[in-house]
């Protein structure tokens, strides 16, 4: 079964997501099920996981209640306050009643301190999660890689998930150091890394296969273990540390990663 494994819903208002500018005006309406639920079944996905938008409990408590109501929503990744010693476990406790809250993530992009990751109430909230048996999503820019990869180190049975391939400069071809800090990331086996939100980071009228297609052969060769002697093509069998969380319906990625993909069958890309 394919499911997409980041999407977003939302009751629009410039308060709450005041991150939607006016660079993005298709995004500055309602986004709900009905809304999604036809497009997966006409790009043939089976359901998806939704992801907070807003930084709040109440966001949480209400991508639970609509995962209650729609079978295709497979599970949740909201939010909680991971830095707050006095309500965390009672937020989690509540939450991990419905079995389809899959992770949490915290906006680490926004705060305005580079190593908030290593807050000491922050690292003993992530160090809570793997008892309720959830991911951490990282969401960041590529400058936070390096803490990032520190922080995974602490904790090497967390599990965490890297969001939109830590957001590289795709628009203006930027590489470094994006490169290195994120092959560095990805020698933490603890470790996934999603292809998602890549558009945003791009030149929206403009995008083509060739402008994401080398930062997905930078993700692929530092997430994808070498060959060992086989002749599986990644595209049939694609390992598990690599989480497709592209539409079909967005054609400049989704053909820069069949392309990739596809140069990769007869290279260190086999499995």
């Amino acid at each position: 079964m394919k499911i997409d494994a980041h999407q977003h819903f939302w009751l629009y208002n410039k308060r709450d997501y005041s991150w939607i500018n006016d660079r993005m005006t298709t995004l500055q309406r309602n986004y709900l099920p009905a809304d999604l639920q036809p497009e997966l079944t006409e790009t043939g996905f089976g359901g998806s996981i939704v992801v907070q938008a807003r930084q709040t409990v109440e966001e949480t408590r209400w991508l639970l209640q609509l995962a209650g109501r729609y079978d295709f929503i497979r599970g949740v990744v909201g939010w909680v306050d991971l830095c707050s010693e006095s309500e965390l476990k009672r937020q989690l406790d509540e939450f991990s009643k419905s079995e389809k809250l899959a992770g949490v993530r915290h906006v680490i992009h926004d705060e305005p301190e580079d190593n908030f990751m290593l807050r000491d109430d922050f690292l003993k909230g992530i160090s809570l999660l793997r008892e309720y048996n959830l991911t951490y999503d990282l969401l960041l820019f590529p400058k936070h890689l390096p803490v990032a990869r520190e922080v995974v180190s602490m904790f090497p049975e967390q599990r965490f998930v890297l969001d939109h391939i830590a957001k590289p400069l795709i628009r203006d071809q930027v590489f470094n150091p994006w490169e290195e800090d994120i092959t560095r990331l990805a020698e933490e086996a603890n470790v996934w890394c999603k292809l998602s939100g890549m558009v945003t980071e791009a030149d929206w009228k403009n995008q083509k296969p060739a402008d994401f297609r080398p930062y997905l052969d930078i993700v692929f060769k530092a997430f994808l273990p070498t060959s060992s002697g086989g002749n599986t093509p990644f595209s049939v069998n694609i390992p598990f540390r690599i989480i497709s969380a592209v539409p079909v319906a967005v054609k400049p990625v989704a053909l820069a990663i069949e392309e990739s993909l596809s140069f990769g069958s007869n290279s260190s890309y086999n499995s």
